[in-house]
């Protein structure tokens, strides 16, 4: 997968729960999972690279509480945009 993409699961017309999803070589499988910020786990492929972040509580998490978890990592922050459909 080349590029990340944030897949967002409702309930009640209320985020529940979030993946994003980050760029990964082919093949590439979680080899384990960290606890982040409170709401956040990245999973690390068996090299320890990141491959996704689980947000398990979307309505407590914050954009800048997301993109200081990528920043650790090295990973490019998320805009107002990529964000949007979790602050609905």
């Amino acid at each position: 997968m080349k590029h990340r993409y944030l897949e967002v699961t409702f309930r009640k017309g209320r985020p529940f729960a979030a993946y994003l999803y980050l760029p990964r070589k082919s093949g590439a499988r979680v080899g384990r999972t960290i606890s982040a910020e409170r709401g956040l786990r990245v999973d690390l492929d068996e090299q320890g690279v990141p491959v996704g972040i689980e947000i398990t509580a979307p309505s407590a998490i914050s954009i800048a509480e997301l993109n200081a978890v990528l920043a650790q990592h090295g990973i490019a922050a998320l805009d107002e945009e990529d964000w949007r459909p979790l602050a609905a």
